[in-house]
């Protein structure tokens, strides 16, 4: 069963896409009908118009998770669906009683959380590019929208306040996209029009559906956008606050940090992504006993740079076989919120957090440097692997490392 609308796009997974999947899997909501999440509530939440149950929840975003992650396509999805509806005995569904209804529910399903996925993923890649201009193109429907086919070629500033209503999808089935330039010059050569202006009556809204004319009801939102300024802004704060205030301050936002982590992680293994990202902050109490080792950090941020992840020393840690796989990274942010042991290196005086894993999450070590350079402090990651119990314990009976909070 082709999808020719979809098939060149989504057979491809790529890792924004699949980051802000990711997001929405921690927020399975139940529903009775397709508005009760609206707008940016979407970019952290699932759900399916009816779905009440959290098993058939559970199953359905397992189905649209293997689609947009490996890729499987409409045909897969379908058959999923299907299974899952029996499986459960879901009945009362929007489009059940007829092939031609359940096919409508399907592809309704799979396109919607295809498309919003993958526009979050492309939202996160133009911000975190740093492009000055952005640039709206109709997506060549068969049958247009007049209003998204009026929008065509539209080239805007990043920060106009157009992308936050207008950044497609803009209705059921809108297939426009936004590309990039950082010249008036380039975005003409991607399609767009320099020239071209918005009407001033653009914001208007539509009495029937409460949003701009040209976007469908509950359609007036960004995929993808406020999480990662949030978090990029709060890192700011945080380098200027007390470390005691600034740690009640960091432990506020983890929740945040949760949510745009994926997305930077993914722009960093796509070769998108330069800029440090805020990962998490020093704890009150591991605060105080730095303090009583009169080694108290001047704030109370956490920083990770990209090349951790794929730098130098990354490669060094992937020829000592004790390189962090990509799924690994993930866990990151949860290891500073909450560390089976905190460590001081006696030598180099940077903090070894360790997580010591089970079953279902790896074991991890991430080496934090917060000593002062030039009159300045950096709590900055320099690197994170697996490490060996065995070479940790050896180290702490050889007095090269101090065990500050936890047990080994």
């Amino acid at each position: 069963m082709a999808d020719p609308d979809l098939r060149g796009t989504f057979r491809r997974p790529f890792t924004e896409q699949v980051a802000a999947w990711r997001l929405r899997l921690g927020n399975l909501v139940p529903t009775d009908r397709w508005d009760d999440i609206r707008k940016d509530q979407h970019n952290r939440s699932f759900m399916v118009s009816g779905a009440k149950k959290a098993a058939l929840l559970e199953d359905f975003a397992g189905a649209i998770g293997k689609a947009i992650e490996q890729g499987t396509g409409l045909d897969a999805f379908a058959k999923d669906f299907r299974k899952i509806v029996s499986d459960h005995g879901w009945h009362g569904w929007t489009g059940e009683g007829t092939a031609k209804g359940e096919m409508w529910r399907i592809r309704t399903i799979y396109r919607t959380n295809m498309r919003t996925t993958y526009m979050a993923g492309r939202y996160a890649q133009l911000v975190e590019g740093g492009f000055k201009y952005w640039i709206y193109r109709h997506g060549g429907s068969v049958e247009p929208r007049l209003r998204h086919l009026g929008w065509d070629g539209l080239v805007l500033e990043a920060d106009h306040p157009f992308w936050q209503t207008h950044f497609p999808p803009n209705g059921w089935g809108c297939s426009c996209r936004v590309f990039g330039s950082r010249t008036r010059a380039g975005a003409r050569r991607k399609g767009g029009d320099p020239d071209k202006v918005l009407p001033d009556n653009w914001q208007d809204l539509d009495p029937r559906t409460g949003e701009q004319r040209g976007i469908g009801k509950g359609w007036g939102y960004a995929p993808g956008a406020g999480v990662v300024d949030t978090v990029r802004v709060g890192a700011e704060m945080l380098r200027k606050m007390h470390p005691r205030i600034g740690a009640d301050y960091g432990q506020s936002l983890s929740g945040l940090i949760a949510e745009a982590w994926p997305l930077w992680l993914a722009d960093v293994l796509a070769g998108a992504q330069k800029h440090p990202a805020l990962i998490g902050s020093i704890a009150p109490a591991l605060q105080r006993e730095l303090r009583r080792r009169d080694a108290a950090p001047g704030s109370a941020e956490i920083m990770i740079g990209h090349n951790v992840i794929v730098g130098a020393k990354a490669r060094r840690h992937e020829a000592a076989g004790d390189a962090l796989r990509e799924e690994d990274w993930l866990y990151l942010p949860a290891l500073f919120a909450e560390p089976d042991a905190v460590l001081l290196d006696e030598r180099s005086g940077m903090i070894l957090f360790l997580r010591l894993g089970d079953d279902r999450v790896p074991q991890l070590a991430v080496a934090l440097d917060h000593r002062r350079r030039k009159g300045a402090t950096f709590n900055l990651v320099r690197s994170a692997y697996r490490p060996r119990l065995s070479d940790i314990k050896a180290r702490i009976r050889g007095g090269l490392l101090t065990v500050l909070q936890g047990e080994v």
